[in-house]
């Protein structure tokens, strides 16, 4: 049973930051890109903020670029978010995204986590 599962959001003060972390596993074969959306307070549709591929190539929304880095380790099957100079802006419910083959079958499905709350306020 593939599982997707994020960690370390919190309640952080403006121009502070935190770090994201997400980690996969049950049944891989490969893993293909891997990346971070966010659904913000009264919003209905989810955002993508950065995305991975496994060759470590990374892409970002344009109103997070300088502030925030995606990292991978293929070796853990886990992905991190370094968050910097956050802002209220930010405040958002943080999914995890993977897009991933499992054991005897040759296309990937998407996998989401249950998502992780920021909060960034003073």
């Amino acid at each position: 049973q593939v599982q997707v599962v994020e960690s370390g959001g919190g309640l952080v003060q403006p121009g502070g930051s935190l770090k994201l972390s997400c980690a996969a596993s049950g049944g891989l074969f490969m893993i293909k890109d891997m990346g971070w959306f966010r659904q913000s307070p009264g919003e209905q549709q989810r955002e993508k903020v950065a995305m991975i591929t496994n060759g470590g190539v990374p892409t970002y929304l344009d109103s997070v670029k300088g502030r925030f880095t995606i990292s991978r380790d293929n070796a853990k099957d886990t992905i991190h978010l370094q968050m910097d100079s956050l802002s209220p802006e930010d405040t958002a419910v943080y999914f995890c995204y993977a897009a991933i083959v499992i054991e005897g079958e040759s296309y990937a499905n998407n996998y989401w986590g249950k998502g992780t709350l920021v909060t960034v306020s003073s």
